[in-house]
């Protein structure tokens, strides 16, 4: 009986790492980024919204590297979303005490893709936490739109540029 037991333990164990190992081959990543412009003339404590230019996507060509193409996607997630701020190159995220970042097109809802509250660093860096909402339809696109909620604890005396890495994670089966 116990022999059975590992037997049927073992064969699972194979079966479920084979199942990721298949996973981890039709698995790719796809990355983008954008830059979000946060006004000296924002206001402390009260949410501002920047709307940043249509991010172009590069999904057909990456779907092709990838010998998948954007029918056969099954699963897309954001896996990072990394802030970081390019200018003024010694200004940190001191200023900030919330950011939030939704994403849309023109045929899709928006949806919130990553955000961050109650800030609290000397760093010109910063990682999100990343929403586990199903964003297929947002990297098939061409392009989509990436909304921007801040909320400031300081007053900017310039403007501050900051760079939106994003990471998402594909799957889709091969053609």
């Amino acid at each position: 009986m116990k022999s059975k037991f590992v037997a049927v333990t073992l064969l699972l164990s194979l079966v479920l790492t084979s199942c990721d190992a298949v996973d981890d081959l039709l698995s790719f990543n796809i990355s983008n980024e954008t830059s979000i412009k946060i006004k000296s003339t924002s206001p402390i404590n009260l949410p501002s919204e920047i709307i940043t230019p249509d991010v172009t996507t590069n999904s057909s060509a990456e779907f092709e590297n990838n010998k998948t193409k954007a029918s056969l996607v099954k699963d897309v997630k954001i896996r990072s979303l990394k802030l970081s701020i390019s200018e003024p190159s010694d200004k940190t995220f001191t200023f900030l005490k919330s950011v939030h970042l939704y994403i849309s097109t023109t045929n899709s809802d928006e949806i919130e893709l990553a955000y961050q509250d109650n800030i609290n660093t000397t760093a010109n860096t910063i990682d999100l936490i990343c929403t586990d909402k199903k964003l297929d339809q947002y990297i098939k696109a061409e392009s989509y739109k990436i909304r921007t909620k801040v909320t400031l604890k300081e007053t900017l005396t310039k403007d501050v540029t900051v760079k939106a890495d994003m990471k998402f994670r594909v799957t889709a089966d091969p053609f």
